[in-house]
């Protein structure tokens, strides 16, 4: 499959199968619009089938992550029908599905700031891992909006109590209390950042890749469901697993004392 090519997105991928994709508008601090959000959707899509892909990392072009929604799209919003303001909401819900369910796991290099959807752009990330200089706002309140599409990506990332104190006075936030409140999973100096990365992504390439999918649909799943229902799945899934190549074959590297396929 060849690298798409977008408007507001780069991506490439590397010979290890991570992918990085960049939102570029760094003249608006990767605001998002409507091309934008329609391209990030078409880029889960075409992520979610790429053969051999390990890991996506997710980051923006400049020195801002993401600034929420673009000021030119909100003003076009507000002449549109209430029908139409609707449908394009639903397509920023769809695109953050789409980013949170990737069978790989994404890694949020978050090169500077978030407000608004930008926050949910790092929430819907596996790991987020920030600057120190960095600063999150869930600013949509101060404009008489609802952080409404993100809010159950945020609110599973940093729990109801913290979202209740930070969305209703849409405060402004430190990249070191974002890391307390659980939002991003690691803070360091600019220059420390693509190095953290590179650690993450090094522990992840360890990992077997089917194996990893589907821990990560577990997880999913197991929020969403009663234990007695979690509980049934989850034998059946582990059952699955035993049966697939991948398992088979890390099991018998164990035994072996021999790196198993997807470390070679």
């Amino acid at each position: 499959m060849s690298t798409p090519t977008f408007e507001t997105l780069l991506l490439s991928v590397d010979a290890r199968g991570v992918a990085t994709l960049t939102l570029n508008r760094p003249d608006t601090h990767n605001a998002l619009n409507a091309t934008l959000i329609a391209e990030l959707r078409q880029a889960a899509e075409w992520l979610s089938k790429a053969p051999g892909l390990r890991a996506v990392v997710l980051t923006g072009a400049g020195q801002t992550f993401c600034a929420g929604g673009d000021l030119g799209w909100m003003q076009q919003n507000m002449k549109k029908t209430r029908a139409q303001r609707v449908a394009e909401s639903f397509e920023l819900a769809l695109m953050l599905r789409a980013l949170n369910e990737l069978p790989v796991p994404m890694i949020g290099r978050v090169n500077g700031p978030a407000y608004g959807g930008g926050v949910g752009m790092v929430s819907v990330c596996d790991v987020a891992i920030a600057v120190e200089t960095g600063s999150y706002c869930l600013t949509e309140v101060r404009l008489g909006l609802l952080p409404a599409n993100i809010a159950p990506y945020v609110v599973a990332r940093m729990g109801e109590a913290n979202a209740r104190r930070t969305f209703l006075t849409a405060r402004r936030m430190s990249a070191a209390e974002a890391r307390r409140l659980g939002l991003v999973s690691e803070v360091v100096a600019p220059e420390q950042l693509d190095a953290a990365v590179e650690r993450e992504l090094a522990d992840l390439l360890q990992c077997a890749p089917g194996a990893v999918a589907a821990t990560k649909k577990l997880i999913g799943y197991v929020h969403g469901h009663d234990l007695p229902t979690s509980m049934t799945y989850a034998a059946d899934k582990l059952a699955d697993a035993w049966e697939t190549d991948e398992g088979r074959a890390g099991i018998e590297a164990f035994f072996a004392k021999r790196p198993p396929p997807w470390r070679q």
